[in-house]
């Protein structure tokens, strides 16, 4: 008994031991170290359900390394992004652009046979059908100058039509140097050529104007610009009213073109000039009636046409003391 006690005494001072070896106790054999080694341990019952867990949960690291996997683009699959390539690609658009303007310039004007052109009547310069008509736009208001007027443009219903609308503020801004405030406006963008060369609009053969709209009643500002590279001349434009009358009904206006008047920075000059039809850059839309709220205006389409009972050439009168260069 004595020594039973001694062994069973002996067994549980070596479960304090770290590891167990055959070298370290050759008296005791290599069967009593593999028992006090495995004492050690965890049961048999508890090590199986912690290895199986640690399976699982190598499965599950297993299978999210996985998905990371296919989640991640290998670099042969990685798009390639080559400036040069995009360069090249630029110029080869622009010399095709401009191998198209000498192929149509040898045709006619616009690419069609000359007598088309020659006796056509009217044409449609701008109509709104889609996305790529309102890019040909822009929209501006006070907003630049810190006013707190808004203007937005969208497609009309069913797509058939442009929609200007907005809110109207005179409210001038708290920045010391404005003291008016309130506009709003629609300008067309200036057509770009082969190599962003300026082109212009040639509406020499016509004598009017001519739009379908659809407003609210408010007054607006027709503005025609001329293509022209001098500084000094980038504010003058050619300016006429027009006048919607609101309600469900669509109206024609037709404008001739010999009563635009000449002004600048928004002021009319005392010496007029007439309009150089065959230098049209662009044409616009201002709403500045000083009375603030919500408007809109619709558009069908712009277009020119030739009016044959309209014979006037200029409305405006001039003298030598107001514009001296017109009588020299």
């Amino acid at each position: 008994m004595a020594l039973v006690h001694k062994l069973l005494n002996g067994a549980y001072s070596l479960r304090k031991c770290p590891k167990l070896s055959v070298a370290s106790y050759p008296l005791w054999g290599s069967r009593f170290a593999d028992y006090c080694s495995s004492s050690l341990q965890k049961p048999v019952a508890v090590s199986g359900k912690a290895s199986s867990q640690r399976k699982t949960e190598g499965d599950l690291q297993g299978h999210h390394h996985r998905d990371v996997a296919l989640d991640i683009t290998s670099p042969e699959e990685k798009p390639e992004v080559s400036f040069d390539k995009a360069i090249k690609d630029e110029i080869k658009d622009h010399f095709s652009r401009l191998k198209d303007d000498i192929v149509n310039h040898w045709i006619g004007p616009e690419g069609r046979p000359l007598h088309e052109v020659l006796l056509e009547q009217a044409k449609v310069v701008w109509k709104f059908r889609g996305k790529e008509d309102l890019d040909k736009w822009i929209v501006t208001s006070d907003k630049t100058i810190g006013g707190r007027s808004e203007v937005f443009l969208k497609m009309g219903k069913n797509n058939q039509s442009a929609l200007l609308y907005g809110t109207l503020s005179s409210e001038a801004p708290q920045d010391g140097e404005s003291g008016r405030s309130g506009y709003c406006a629609m300008i067309s963008r200036i057509p770009r050529g082969p190599f962003e060369r300026k082109r212009s609009y040639d509406w020499s053969q016509f004598n009017t104007l001519y739009l379908r709209v659809r407003g609210d009643g408010r007054p607006w500002m027709v503005n025609i610009r001329e293509d022209t590279d001098i500084i000094q001349r980038k504010n003058q434009m050619y300016s006429y009213f027009m006048f919607t009358r609101g309600g469900p009904y669509w109206q024609e206006v037709k404008i001739p073109f010999s009563k635009f008047f000449f002004s600048n920075q928004g002021r009319i000059r005392d010496a007029q000039y007439q309009l150089l039809l065959d230098k049209i850059s662009s044409i616009g839309f201002t709403l500045a009636d000083k009375v603030d709220g919500p408007f809109f205006l619709e558009i069908d389409f712009i277009g020119v046409f030739t009016d044959p009972a309209h014979k006037e050439e200029f409305a405006y009168e001039n003298s030598p003391e107001l514009n001296p260069r017109l009588f020299k």
